[in-house]
């Protein structure tokens, strides 16, 4: 298994990297998510909390583990984290919406409607990074 992931990395880098902090923030926001909707908090707040919290792991994570930028300058922070969070809220409506229909209006199973959501909600930031802010 090592031996599989240090070729990985040789191989694929900045890459591999992006995609296992994007795969742990996916788990940090389902598991969030259920975590805080088990302790009675309403869905719409329990997806807030998550949202934030998964997206600072991110922000967090990207900076110093991913691409290894050490500018810790309070100038540089603000510009990159308004600009990372202002991208992720763009998806963050869409995440909404989905949760709302499925939920709310659909009555689905919390379980699929929030994979079913991140789904889409990874795609969103995919495009929205790729085109929007490249």
């Amino acid at each position: 298994m090592e031996k599989t992931i240090t070729t990985l990395y040789s191989k694929y880098g900045t890459a591999f990297l992006y995609l296992v902090v994007g795969g742990l923030t996916t788990l940090i926001n389902i598991v969030l998510f259920f975590g805080l909707t088990h302790l009675s908090m309403p869905w719409f707040w329990a997806n807030i909390v998550a949202w934030f919290l998964s997206v600072l792991f991110a922000f967090i994570t990207n900076k110093k583990v991913v691409f290894g930028s050490a500018d810790m300058a309070l100038r540089t922070l603000l510009k990159e984290s308004i600009s990372f969070f202002t991208l992720r809220g763009a998806s963050l409506l869409a995440d909404t919406a989905i949760l709302f229909v499925g939920l709310t209006l659909l009555n689905g199973s919390p379980i699929i409607v929030k994979i079913i959501d991140q789904v889409v909600v990874i795609a969103l930031n995919y495009v929205f990074s790729k085109h929007i802010f490249a």
